[in-house]
């Protein structure tokens, strides 16, 4: 069963690639606690499938780092993009893309946090392994209050103006 509008996320840790260290966060993949990182904030989240794949490098990420500071005038105090992929790739992705700043690149390299939102997609026999449905959400405080989930390989729903437009 997944995740819907008014439940509390689960607790997990998901991985960030640092770039530069600094006091509490060293240099390369730094381990964060979902519950503390949700704690106190609104959060928009989007999900792909995978880093570096057509469409979440074309649309699905680059709407988001354009949107940012527009997202941010909502009350969006961050905006994390998960994919079941390592710190070092999500970390060179977001190199790529530019989202110093705008997007955190969070992986979640085991699809462990990804299964306990129910929002896994299984593409073993496509030779992908276990990836991330692809879908947006606001979290607040812990809590989804908006959830945008594409069905099959669509990106329909999950893009940043359709999210920017839902924060009224």
């Amino acid at each position: 069963m997944s995740i819907k509008i008014g439940d509390s996320i689960p607790d997990g840790t998901l991985t960030e690639f640092i770039e530069t260290a600094s006091e509490g966060c060293s240099l390369g993949p730094n381990a964060f606690k979902v519950s503390e990182l949700v704690k106190g904030k609104k959060i928009a989240l989007f999900a792909v499938p995978g880093a570096f794949t057509p469409t979440c490098s074309a649309q699905h990420l680059p709407g988001y780092v354009e949107l940012a500071s527009q997202l941010k005038a909502k009350g969006i105090d961050e905006i994390w993009c998960v994919a079941v992929n390592d710190a070092f790739v999500m970390g060179a992705w977001g190199r790529e893309q530019n989202t110093q700043d705008k997007v955190r690149m969070l992986a979640d390299g085991s699809a462990t946090w990804t299964k306990a939102l129910g929002l896994e997609l299984d593409l073993v026999a496509k030779g992908l392994g276990v990836r991330s449905r692809r879908y947006s959400a606001v979290i607040d405080n812990g809590v989804v209050s908006i959830l945008n989930l594409e069905e099959g390989g669509a990106f329909a729903v999950s893009d940043a103006k359709t999210l920017l437009s839902q924060l009224g």
